[in-house]
């Protein structure tokens, strides 16, 4: 691998490589991605309410999750410093997302790990090329797709996340409204919850955002 220096992409050297991060994105198992603007990016208190309100059983467990994820405030402060994002969707089989059995047997687990692999490897790859600045954001609890049956190290003082190239705090744990981006981009996205069947939705949807320049 040849490395590009800090600062060394031009313009149109940026547009080329967002989208080869698009493109990426697809081969490592991506449905769609969309190259947005930072400035599109949806940040609201309200999501966060949702992982308190009622209290998702990740809540407070692990480092990348409420309260100790980013506030609000400051993922804003953050968004105003960049330009670009990748974001992309995963399609999931609605008899795996949805329905008494995909709830029990924890179906949709493969698919977050997934899309958040996605995410930290494009992460990766536009650190190597320059954008050392590049911020992920993945898609559900890292401790229900990494840690389920361990207490979470990163919250243990002195110790730190075993998964830490791959784990990242989901795009709902720092307050973006996802679905209000999907629907932007012209994704579908259905609001899937316990009492939904798998033969009332075509699929589900995991989504992942990275913060390139």
């Amino acid at each position: 691998m040849v490395l590009n220096p800090v600062g060394s992409a031009s313009k149109q050297g940026l547009q080329k490589d967002l989208l080869k991060y698009k493109q990426l994105a697809i081969e490592l198992g991506a449905t769609d991605a969309k190259v947005i603007r930072a400035d599109t990016v949806v940040v609201d208190e309200r999501v966060l309410a949702k992982c308190a309100y009622p209290r998702c059983s990740d809540y407070g467990t692990n480092a990348n999750c409420p309260p100790y994820a980013m506030s609000t405030e400051q993922l804003r402060k953050v968004v105003k410093n960049f330009r670009y994002g990748v974001f992309i969707k995963l399609e999931v089989p609605s008899q795996d997302v949805a329905g008494a059995e995909a709830i029990e047997k924890n179906l949709i687990a493969p698919y977050r790990q997934k899309a958040t692999e996605i995410v930290a490897k494009i992460e990766a790859q536009a650190f190597y090329d320059g954008y050392y600045l590049a911020l992920g954001f993945g898609s559900g609890s890292c401790k229900s797709i990494f840690c389920q049956d361990t207490d979470c190290q990163a919250l243990v003082p002195g110790q730190s996340c075993p998964h830490h190239l791959k784990a990242r705090a989901s795009m709902e744990a720092v307050g973006i409204d996802c679905f209000s981006m999907a629907t932007r981009v012209g994704w579908d996205i259905y609001p899937i919850g316990y009492e939904t069947t798998p033969e009332e939705v075509p699929y589900g949807l995991r989504l992942g955002l990275v913060l390139i320049t």
